[in-house]
Order: C-alpha cells, then structure tokens, then sequence
C-alpha cells in the first residue's frame, strides 16, 4: 500500500493493527494477534527493519516482551527479555541485594508483573529500545530488542523504600530518552514521580519539586509520593516536558527539575483536573482527556471531551466533535491516545469500552475506526518503512 500507516492498537485481549494509507480514510483491521494476551504496549521499530514489539501478560506465561517479523502474523517471546532474579531481594537500609534465604527484617521482595512500557532510543542510539515494568524498573537493549539488561541504579535508589504503588500497582510507565543526548533519559512511576538521568542510566535524580503527592500507605520521603500519570516532551525544546499527573496539568521548563501548573481553562475553580493521557502534536499542540475526578474515573459528565492548547499549556479549551450520539460513561487510559507525524497529523483514542476515534482537523471533527475492541490500554501511530 502506498503511503502506508498503521495505528498499533494493544488491548487487554491481544493486539490489532489498523492499516490505511496517508489520507487515513479507508482502514483495514488486521488481528487480534497474541489473542488472550494482555498486551499494555506495543512498538513499531523505526530504524529500517519493520518488526513489532509487544509487552504482554499472560495468567500463565507471566510477563513478556514478544515480537513479529511478519506484521503481526506470528509471535514469538525474546528469549533475553527483561527479568529480575528469582527471588529477588533487596534491604532497604544497607541499598544491597541480599540473599534470599536471610532472616532480614528490612527486606523488600521484587517480582516481574507486566511490561507497562516500551520506548525507542531514538535517532542518536539506533538498536536500542527502553522497557517499563512492574514492580518499576527499566531496561535497556542494545541489540535491536533481543537481549534486555536492568539499569538498576533506578532500582537501588535510596528513596526506593518510599515508593509506593499506584491504584494500577507499581508501575514505570513513562520512558523518555532525550533526543540528541543519550546520557539523558527520563522515566515516570506511579506513585514515585519522575526521575532523570543524565549518565546512561547509573544515577538518578527526583524530579518532583513542585508536584502534589498522594498517600500511598509507604513511608514518606517528602520527595517521594507523586501519582504522574503520563508526561510527554516539547519536540522544539528538551528541556520543556508536559504531564498529566493524578489530580493536576503540569509544565517544566529546565528539564523536570521543577514544575508549575498549567490549568488554564480547564474549569472552574475546585474542579478536578483528574485524568490519565497527555500527547504533543509535532507542531506544538497539546492534548488531554480530562475524567470526573479520582473516584469516579469516567468522562465529565458522561459526554467524552477532549481539550487542546495551542499555546503550549497557557490555556486549553474544548474541541469540537460528536464522538457519540449517546451518553458514554468511558475512560481513556495513560497510553490511549496518540498523534503521528504526517501533515496534517492525526489525534487519536482509543477508550475503555473498545472505541477507537481519530480527528484529521486537530479535533474539530472526529471519525470512528469501524471496529469494536476489547479494552484498549494503548494506542501508538507507526509509519513502515515498507
């Protein structure tokens, strides 16, 4: 197909793929591939080669990373992906793993959930890819996503014992390499903020000055505690970064080292500003899907919005579009909204009932994908190089 574009679509029942071609008008449905697997990310490889990543979950076979050579027709688990020892140990007071079998009374065990997230290195590090997990860590790979390595200096942080896990569990959901320096990279966990490195990966600093924590039940390092839900980086500054966090819109301007709110427009006074996506457009647009509040996790009102800024975060208001003719009590999850890079770019989400919308007109109109899916917990935009 020429011009071929593919919305990469994971659900909690296996994955689909959306093909069309670059006017996005006539879509083919191709899946469920990996069916009866969740499947919290998937990734299209940018550099040349066209496979398909796939973090996935399963009651039986645990958490995996799978790829395709082949678009999606056949899977296979990396053999060498991401994995903690078993079991593994570490005492939070020494920051040392320790033996398992020791009567340690400052222990904290970790285990291997999910794979919640996976990023490319980008332009500056070809082969290399990011994954997110469950209990929260990151690993890199180096060879095109077939050996997968912790960078554990994350992990033995001495805030690590304050951590506490998110109403989804102890998640690293958010992988932000930097895009011309490859020391650089930024994560984001729910409920311990957002954390930098700027030496590869061995040490990492909070970045959580300005943000509101929430009780998590842990013990508290005042630096510790912030529910982010998802953060996103300016594509004309690195050292700008938006978020969406648990109950508020926030903007750095020097590289996540402070933050300050940018909510306005976004209601009135006392409203929650609870959501869980927040996206940037290559042109500088902004989008979010603001819910209810915390405790009632569905569109304002029953009625999905999404809201735009067109001047990176100083105010926000509602676009246009009927996404549909009846009340819809829906959420859209931290990854389920996505914008591509074609001109003009396309918004789109994916919600919680199994809709699947996208706008070609920066939200003033909206279609419908014309499929029903199960769950959707992720959407991603992917442009083949074949």
């Amino acid at each position: 197909m020429a011009g071929r574009f593919v919305l990469l679509v994971a659900t909690t029942n296996g994955a689909f793929l959306c093909e069309t071609d670059n006017d996005r008008q006539s879509w083919q449905i191709h899946g469920p591939h990996l069916p009866g697997w969740e499947v919290y990310s998937i990734l299209g490889d940018n550099s040349g080669s066209n496979r398909l990543f796939a973090g996935t979950h399963h009651r039986a076979g645990g958490a995996t990373i799978q790829y395709s050579d082949d678009f999606g027709a056949k899977w296979q688990p990396v053999e060498a992906g991401p994995s903690f020892p078993k079991p593994r140990v570490f005492d939070y007071e020494t920051f040392q793993w320790v033996n398992p079998a020791d009567d340690n009374p400052h222990k904290m065990v970790f285990s291997l959930n999910r794979i919640w997230h996976l990023a490319e290195g980008g332009p500056e590090q070809p082969d290399t890819f990011f994954a997110g997990t469950e209990e929260a860590a990151i690993f890199k790979s180096r060879d095109g996503g077939m050996t997968w390595e912790e960078l554990d200096g994350l992990t033995s942080h001495p805030t690590r014992p304050h951590w506490g896990p998110g109403a989804g569990g102890m998640g690293l959901h958010t992988i932000i390499p930097h895009p011309t320096n490859p020391d650089r990279i930024w994560v984001a966990m729910s409920s311990a903020g957002v954390f930098r490195t700027d030496d590869g990966g061995k040490t990492w600093q909070v970045c959580n000055e300005g943000l509101h924590p929430v009780p998590t039940g842990k013990p508290r390092d005042e630096n510790i505690g912030c529910c982010v839900h998802k953060m996103v980086l300016d594509p004309d500054d690195p050292d700008v970064l938006y978020m969406q966090d648990h109950g508020s819109v926030n903007k750095s301007v020097d590289g996540g080292d402070s933050w300050f709110r940018i909510e306005e427009g976004l209601g009135k006074e006392g409203d929650d500003r609870f959501g869980f996506p927040i996206v940037m457009s290559h042109t500088g647009d902004l989008y979010i899907f603001p819910l209810t509040s915390s405790e009632h996790r569905v569109a304002r009102g029953g009625a999905p919005v999404v809201y735009r800024s067109t001047d990176r975060g100083e105010s926000w208001h509602p676009v246009k579009g009927d996404y549909s003719s009846q009340s819809s009590y829906v959420n859209v999850l931290r990854d389920g909204m996505a914008v591509d890079s074609l001109d003009p770019y396309g918004l789109y989400f994916g919600t919680s009932s199994g809709e699947l919308f996208y706008s070609l007109d920066r939200g003033d109109s909206w279609q419908a994908i014309p499929a029903r899916f199960p769950r959707i917990t992720s959407v991603r935009a992917w442009v083949p190089t074949a």
